[in-house]
């Protein structure tokens, strides 16, 4: 996306006044009937409807109804969201339907009670800005809270930490939301893996590894929309969402030089392992309300235009429920970027056929600002029915619209805005703690929503993030001999502390991309490195002195000040601080160079020289290159950008308040002559590329993914497999004790890694995969059993010849200890595996429509008339990730013999359920079908809703 007005509103005016624009992508009753059909074929076709009837205020050309006018069923809450969100929209026009699916904002429609809507919304860390203005990018929000941005996160090591975090801040966006009820979809969080430390956006990355990435995730999806830490909805919550996630970029979209115009390219098998995993467990786990294309092609097809991507991964196999929204303006670049034109297809997309190939491949809805030009959903979707495209979906016809505005409606009835306020407690909750109508969108608003609560927690995340590096013996002044942290503050008398560092007090304080504007009351809060490192030593020590030196020329970093320098040798403790900011690295622009920004290395080398009891803190949006400087420094910490109170968590660590406990969430390179080009996205090692990420780098490091340092020690022992042989299908139990055997209260991750060392090298198996993890406090002396459950299928690689999931037998290799290293993973085991992965469903999905559809080339639709046959041509997904049923047009597979599958209907006079498992639209109204396939004694279920109009009028195709 691109929000040109960020630059100026989302950090202190001074400082990015001097830089050039910031661009940024940007329940019913149920009275059943029920037909059991024993088949292993499913049958295929679709078809199109568009009739007139009016709204609340009367009849309209061409919209449909399909109950009761004066109490139409979308305002009646006895029926689902699915179904309520079907009647809405079958009782708009063509121009209405097109003009909901712009994201910047989709349009009032006065006669149905439809209020404008801004779908692009921030709350990445904190509520950063919402879509309150038509057709412009969202203007950012004033005082609200900026939590550590993800990869802080991420270096946390604990989900139930993101999980309390994110009911924070979608606790803060219900309170400052337009009425408390209006544009509640928020793009976040960044799936995306951060694979190359180059990469500008690695700040809104969790990791580089798919399982902590989805992990964590997860947590920030249940959180943030009102769910339970296993994505269930909370008690209380009245079925209602509290606000609407975006899983962004999906995918592949990790370089910054060519988002826009490239093509990620890789092998099916790097894709499913690696780039589409993390995006696959959240879905499976938390099933988040929507899903953002990215820019990029992937292998050489847009992702916005992709069915492969969209449909067949995203909704088929890993069982996506929601909408999707494109990036802004991705669709745009179809035309613009890619210039693409399909295979087969006679010329490069029009501005018509952009936008038909998107919504038809699966995007429902346009964020059209950012890179936009005059073209959206809402002024191309009427033209482009009208020349019947032919997409790869089939002919664009109003079904393909129908469902994606369908999809929308859902999101919205499903958070409460067509229900009255007093019934949707998440409303209630919100002015309880704001008053309604009393929050504003400027310093007026005396930073009310960052609350004692929330500024404590930005705390909390901030100290449990920070990884310490480094922790060597020195001499102190004092002249003992020992750890120079945490740093010994007297409790009387002289102690001297320098502060040294542009970024340790700035003119502006940097919390990374997507933070809101602080104004005054915002300011007032805020406490960087020096304000918070003096406040402790003062409160310890009200002799002490704390000065803070600038190490090096203020803003540009671009000399050693050497009078800093030469004044450090004279302090009991230097602490140095380092970072980057928006000017080294932010969307759309990667670091060429993992080195500090200006003359930082040399600053620090030069006063570690002068003062053995030096600490170096670095704040910084990734892996920096430290092999400079690190030999002679005594203790080293990082940390991403660290949110509002970032001064007080450092000054947490140094003085031993909070014991470190943050883990590296990447593999820390050493400089990057060891990585390939940033636009090369293969993981695995080839010729001079030595691989990605701990799974595959083959090349020194200076530090491993999983590393961090403590005040303590921790011991593993004791390791134990349950079974020493298992089949395929089975899972197993790995369980060790872990044991603090230093003298300080700790916490440790307990790492759990799974190798395969008897594979042939021609398979290119990982060195080592994360499989599970832990975050566990214990004190002095304390031993506890940690047990980590392993279900064999989940060891499994992607077969690209037989295009499915397998796990190789033979043996497996558990190991577990404090990071990824060899030399951390104190304890071993193996265990023999056999047999084969045996096929088992795990969902199933529908893609409805009339069975004369198959001749007009339509393959979906909401809305059917009177008397209609309907197919719902199902797809069944199963274990090992392989698929039966409906593929894609043209194209089913017979489903496995002794599959079984039943319809029930919970209005029969809507849809009738016949004999052989044939479903009819019997009536006018909305139902909900709800199928039912076994195989092998496995049940998966799957609903879909139906609208059928009072009168068919005119259909489309």
């Amino acid at each position: 996306m691109r929000w040109p007005t960020r630059q100026a509103c989302f950090q202190q005016t001074a400082f990015l006044r001097s830089r050039s624009a910031w661009r940024s992508r940007r329940t019913p009753h149920w009275r059943s009937v029920t037909a059991i059909v024993a088949t292993a074929t499913l049958a295929a076709v679709s078809a199109v409807v568009v009739a007139p009837v009016g709204g609340l205020a009367g009849p309209v050309a061409g919209a449909q109804v399909l109950g009761d006018t004066d109490h139409p069923i979308y305002l009646d809450r006895a029926y689902s969201p699915e179904e309520r969100a079907v009647d809405l929209v079958s009782r708009m026009t063509v121009e209405e339907k097109a003009s909901q699916m712009n994201s910047s904002q989709s349009a009032a429609i006065g006669r149905l009670g439809i209020e404008a809507y801004g779908w692009w919304n921030e709350s990445a860390h904190g509520p950063a800005g919402a879509g309150t203005v038509h057709n412009q990018n969202p203007p950012p929000y004033v005082n609200t809270m900026s939590y550590p941005v993800d990869l802080a996160l991420g270096s946390t090591w604990n989900p139930e930490l993101m999980y309390r975090e994110a009911a924070l801040i979608s606790d803060e966006d219900r309170e400052v939301v337009r009425n408390n009820t209006l544009d509640l979809n928020f793009y976040s969080p960044t799936v995306n893996l951060a694979r190359d430390p180059r990469w500008g956006r690695n700040d809104e990355a969790f990791s580089e590894d798919p399982l902590l990435t989805a992990a964590v995730s997860e947590q920030f999806v249940n959180g943030m929309e009102g769910k339970d830490t296993r994505g269930r909805p909370l008690p209380g919550s009245g079925g209602y969402l509290k606000v609407s996630t975006t899983l962004k970029h999906y995918a592949a979209n990790n370089s910054e030089v060519n988002r826009r115009d490239g093509s990620s390219d890789m092998d099916e098998r790097t894709l499913r392992e690696y780039y589409t995993a993390p995006f696959r467990d959240v879905i499976r786990q938390s099933q988040p309300n929507s899903l953002m294309t990215a820019y990029n092609e992937v292998n050489g097809v847009p992702v916005s235009a992709s069915g492969y991507l969209l449909n067949t991964l995203a909704r088929q196999t890993f069982g996506f429920e929601g909408f999707v929204t494109s990036d802004c303006d991705a669709i745009r670049e179809i035309q613009n970027g890619h210039r693409w034109q399909p295979p087969g297809y006679p010329h490069p997309l029009d501005q018509y056929e952009r936008h038909a190939f998107a919504n038809a491949a699966g995007v429902d809805l346009d964020c059209q600002m950012g890179y936009h030009d005059e073209y959206n959903y809402a002024n191309t979707i009427p033209t482009a029915l009208g020349r019947h495209i032919v997409t790869p979906e089939g002919v664009y016809t109003e079904n393909t619209v129908d469902a994606a505005v369908t999809r929308l409606f859902t999101t919205r009835i499903r958070l409460g805005e067509f229900d009255a306020e007093d019934s949707v407690p998440w409303v209630a909750a919100a002015r309880a703690r704001v008053a309604k109508g009393s929050w504003v969108n400027s310093d007026a608003n005396k930073a009310v929503t960052q609350t004692p609560q929330r500024l404590a927690m930005a705390r909390k995340i901030a100290g449990e993030s920070l990884v310490l590096l480094k922790n060597a013996d020195t001499t102190r002044r004092d002249g003992t001999r020992g750890s120079l942290l945490p740093l010994r503050v007297p409790a009387s008398g002289p102690y001297r502390v320098a502060v040294v560092g542009w970024y340790a007090n700035p003119s502006y304080m940097y919390m990374g991309g997507y933070t809101s504007w602080q104004a005054s009351y915002g300011v007032a809060n805020q406490v960087n490195g020096y304000k918070g490192i003096a406040a402790a030593v003062r409160a310890a020590n009200p002799d002490a002195v704390v000065d803070y030196l600038p190490g090096v020329t203020p803003s540009t970093l671009a000399q050693v000040d050497a009078a800093s320098v030469e004044a450090a040798a004279n302090y009991d403790a230097v602490i140095v601080y380092a970072g980057t900011d928006f000017s080294t690295a932010r969307e759309d622009v990667d670091r060429s160079t993992l080195a500090l920004p200006g003359a930082q290395a040399q600053m620090i080398s030069q006063i570690a020289a002068r003062n053995p009891n030096t600490v170096v803190y670095l704040e910084t949006i990734g892996q920096v290159d430290v092999t400079s400087f690190e030999p002679g420094v005594a203790a080293l910490l990082w940390s991403a950008p660290n949110g509002l109170r970032k001064g007080e968590a450092l000054a947490d660590v140094l003085f031993g308040a909070v014991n470190p406990n943050g883990r590296l969430p990447f593999t820390w390179y050493r400089d990057e002559a060891q990585l390939p080009p940033i636009t090369d996205y293969a993981i695995r090692p080839s010729g001079n590329n030595l691989g990605r990420t701990y799974m595959y780098f083959r090349g020194d490091v200076s530090y491993p993914f999983g590393f961090g340092l403590g005040y303590t020690a921790f011991q593993y022992s004791h390791l134990t497999v349950d079974h020493w042989r298992v089949d395929a299908n089975g899972t197993v139990r790995v369980s060790v004790d872990v044991t603090n055997t230093g003298k300080e209260a700790g916490s440790e991750v307990a790492q759990l890694y799974v190798d395969t060392p008897d594979a042939p090298a021609a398979l290119q198996r990982p060195i080592k995969r994360l499989r599970g993890f832990e975050k566990i406090t214990l004190q002095p002396r304390q031993t506890r059993r940690v047990t980590f459950p392993v279900r064999v299928a989940d060891l499994a690689f992607f077969d690209e010849q037989a295009g499915r999931f397998a796990v190789d037998p033979g043996r497996y290799g558990f190991a577990v200890g404090g990071s990824s290293a060899d030399a951390d993973l104190r304890a071993r085991s193996t265990l023999q595996v056999t047999g084969t992965l045996r096929q088992v469903p795990v969902m199933v999905t529908a893609s409805p429509r009339t069975v004369d559809d198959s001749a007009a080339g339509v393959d979906r639709r909401v809305l059917f008339p009177i008397g209609a046959v309907i197919d719902p041509q199902l797809t069944v997904a199963m274990n090992d990730d392989t698929r039966y049923g409906h593929l894609v047009a043209g194209s089913d597979v017979p489903l496995p013999a002794g599959t079984s599958i039943s319809y029930r209907s919970n209005r029969p006079g809507v849809v009738a359920v016949g004999r052989g498992g044939i479903l009819r639209a019997a009536g006018s109204g909305v139902a909900t079908i709800t199928v039912t396939v076994r195989y092998r004694e496995v049940t998966v279920k799957k609903s879909f809703p139906v609208g059928v109009p009072m009168s068919s009028g005119s259909t489309s195709s």
